[in-house]
């Protein structure tokens, strides 16, 4: 898509924005002159990012309706309207395929449809002035799966998908989709991820690095921002030849959770 200057002031939501990622990202948004609007669940994180950064919090829960409502409403009525939405917020989810859906669903909530809700509720106001952009955090993940965390593998896949369909559908609308997919990030989630940190602290990049090259591609509308490059040879890869590619996840799988102790299955 051409690039067209963003408006000044740029006025923003990032959700997940009580630490990592969305904190970083709030922070040089804020820095370049953005109108910032910070969500996430209740707590002081969040008021530490609205105090660092001159924002507005909204506390909000992501996984129900009520939830993205209510932090839509509160951002349109604090900033007269809003330009970009970054869909930031995200959980690990299931490891395995569980007992119930419980865990299951909140996943799929919190990942997924936070975005179509917020979708839902951000298209009549940027289709009729032809001018919005919705940039979701997907992870590298939703390219390439992740062993070990089956929820989290499935959903940025889905993610992903509805950042397509939303480019496909409106990109010609003025609507600029984009989807952030970086590998391991110095943030907590990283840091609790069990027997995959390894794989992701090597090579993991600082929440700061990743809002800075974020900051770099709404200058240009690039639709996939990649924090690790590889990922793109990745991602050429495995669609070049999905039986190798599985085959090879099978052999880290295998490092990963060697078969005295198995991968999660629930």
């Amino acid at each position: 898509m051409p690039s067209a200057p963003l408006p000044s002031p740029l006025r923003v939501v990032v959700t997940g924005a009580a630490g990592g990622i969305g904190s970083a990202l709030a922070a040089k948004l804020a820095a370049e002159g953005a109108e910032v609007v910070v969500s996430d669940l209740p707590g002081p994180g969040l008021e530490e990012v609205a105090v660092r950064t001159g924002g507005y919090a909204v506390p909000a829960d992501m996984a129900t309706a009520d939830g993205v409502s209510a932090l839509v409403t509160a951002a349109r009525e604090h900033l007269g309207g809003i330009d970009a939405y970054f869909a930031n917020a995200g959980i690990i989810g299931p490891l395995g395929i569980g007992d119930d859906d419980t865990d299951w669903q909140r996943v799929i909530d919190v990942n997924v449809l936070a975005h179509v809700r917020a979708a839902r509720l951000l298209l009549p106001e940027w289709l009729e002035r032809r001018a919005g952009r919705f940039v979701v955090t997907a992870s590298a993940a939703g390219l390439l799966n992740m062993i070990g965390a089956a929820g989290y593998g499935v959903t940025k896949h889905a993610a992903v998908a509805f950042a397509e369909w939303l480019s496909i559908t409106h990109g010609d609308d003025g609507v600029v989709v984009q989807a952030l997919c970086p590998q391991g990030v110095d943030t907590t989630m990283v840091h609790t991820s069990g027997p995959v940190v390894p794989l992701l602290r090597d090579g993991a990049v600082s929440p700061e690095y990743v809002a800075d090259l974020v900051w770099d591609a709404l200058q240009d509308n690039r639709f996939l921002i990649l924090p690790h490059p590889e990922v793109a040879d990745f991602y050429r890869a495995r669609a070049q030849d999905t039986d190798r590619w599985l085959a090879g996840m099978r052999r880290l799988n295998a490092q990963v959770f060697p078969p005295h102790t198995a991968s999660p299955t629930a």
